[in-house]
């Protein structure tokens, strides 16, 4: 089985949400899971070394990251830590055509890497696969892994962070558990209510219910989701079993649903048929495209940093600004994510975990995790996100003007704590964009299912050397 991975070149610009990003930059991408909204730093040089950080007496801490974001945290760290005694050279390089693997797996071969992020498209690449060879365990740094249970650390984030000798290597400080993000005001015309409690019954348990709640959301000239790539990330992410299992392509059975989900949607009109981070996507979310549309499935990063600059306003009453609400949605899942590291090979463990332990499990109100999920790392205003705390998040004040003043984190917490990080494997971002053509040519009716199940199977194949399961 070929076990170099290829990063599609559509995935030019990955995770970073950044509070004082661009909210209206997003990856220009149809078919990956984790294509998500950019900060501006990721279009900038493919390589910047930073020596804004107080030069030490201590040593030079290596970082390397895909973006500014992890960068500018570490910078938050010197600066509360005005004793912490070490230079930090960071190396950012973006995602664009595959650059940030290959040369970060270069550096790490070197031994010029101690600490570097890792998105959820790639992560397990480090934290489980060949990459992780690299990486040291978490309580190798120093960290304390007490504060994992008593920060309240989202489960999948730990799942995803911890090695096949079960040892924790990564965590993400950002939570991407996932809502149902939907327009209070069509909720109101067709359900009497936009009282998230009430809309979450209305919406679930499971795909029977959301179908309902399509069919009376037709009936009043709505489709209930943009496209069917929304729901699609609910569906991979949901999922009892990974693509790939014993080094053989596996369909879930969830995952195989999709065919019949994504063809009852486009059969019966109950969406755009628009395709995700397009044009056409962005127009339902500022209420302009052919129908209104209920809802989107999504974590909050998604809101901050996609809907919000594609909402057609900045402040409520302009475009659909104000009018979203967020609320569980049929199952659990995530979306994305950024996993912090440090390596095997760094003689500064202590001061890497030191940065690490306050990116990642710090829940006082001058940790990271606090400063991020209020919107304080830059002073008060930033914008507020979630984040692998639950702890933090139930002591912190989620309320956005966007979502009509609602605390998003009273729906976030839960969410997080449905999610799984059970199911990824290092091939889903290639797996994830074949599986979705076939679908998508079975749907328009082009092939019939069973051809597009044996099409399937046949491109991973040929482009991954994986055979499916008997």
């Amino acid at each position: 089985m070929k076990k170099a991975l290829s990063l599609m070149a559509a995935l030019s610009l990955m995770l970073s949400f950044t509070a004082c990003g661009d909210s209206s930059s997003v990856a220009d991408n149809t078919d990956s899971s984790s294509s998500e909204a950019s900060s501006e730093a990721s279009s900038e040089a493919s390589s910047e070394e930073s020596s804004e950080a107080p030069a030490g007496e201590k040593g030079v801490i290596n970082l390397y990251a895909f973006t500014d974001e992890v960068p500018n945290m570490v910078k938050k760290f010197v600066e509360l830590h005005p004793d912490f005694g070490y230079t930090i050279n960071d190396t950012q390089i973006p995602t664009t055509d595959g650059l940030y693997q290959p040369a970060l797996d270069q550096a790490l071969a070197d031994g010029g890497v101690d600490m570097f992020a890792a998105e959820a498209a790639f992560v397990l690449k480090y934290t489980k696969g060949e990459g992780s060879k690299y990486v040291a365990p978490y309580e190798d740094l120093g960290i304390d892994l007490e504060k994992v249970k008593s920060s309240e650390i989202a489960q999948y984030t730990v799942d995803i962070g911890t090695n096949p000798d079960g040892k924790l290597v990564g965590l993400g400080y950002q939570a991407t558990g996932g809502a149902f993000i939907y327009r209070r005001s069509i909720a109101k015309d067709v359900f009497g209510t936009d009282d998230p409690a009430t809309i979450t019954k209305e919406i679930g348990p499971g795909w029977d219910k959301f179908f309902e709640a399509a069919e009376k959301l037709k009936g009043k000239g709505y489709g209930i989701v943009s496209g069917d790539g929304d729901m699609w990330h609910a569906v991979e992410n949901s999922s009892d079993q990974g693509w790939v299992v014993d080094d053989k392509l596996v369909i879930d059975a969830k995952r195989e649903e999709f065919l019949d989900l994504s063809k009852k949607l486009k059969d019966n009109n109950y969406h755009n048929d628009t395709q995700d981070w397009t044009d056409n996507w962005y127009a339902d979310m500022a209420g302009t495209g052919e129908k209104p549309i209920f809802g989107f499935f999504g974590p909050a990063w998604l809101i901050n940093y996609v809907m919000a600059g594609n909402s057609g306003g900045e402040k409520p009453g302009e475009g659909t600004y104000g009018d979203w609400g967020v609320c569980e949605p049929p199952v659990g899942f995530f979306w994305g994510g950024t996993w912090v590291l440090g390596t095997k090979d760094s003689d500064k463990k202590e001061a890497v975990g030191q940065i690490i332990e306050w990116i990642t499990l710090n829940t006082d109100e001058d940790g990271l995790q606090y400063m991020w999920a209020n919107g304080t790392m830059n002073g008060e205003g930033g914008t507020k996100d979630t984040v692998g705390s639950n702890v933090v998040m139930k002591k912190s004040n989620g309320e956005l003007d966007f979502l009509g003043g609602q605390n998003m984190f009273d729906v976030f917490v839960p969410a997080n704590e449905n999610a799984t990080g059970k199911n990824l494997t290092p091939y889903d971002e290639d797996i994830n964009s074949l599986w979705r053509d076939q679908v998508r040519q079975y749907t328009a009716g082009n092939k019939d299912r069973d051809t597009a199940i044996a099409d399937f199977k046949q491109a991973v194949l040929d482009k991954l050397d994986i055979e499916a399961a008997e």
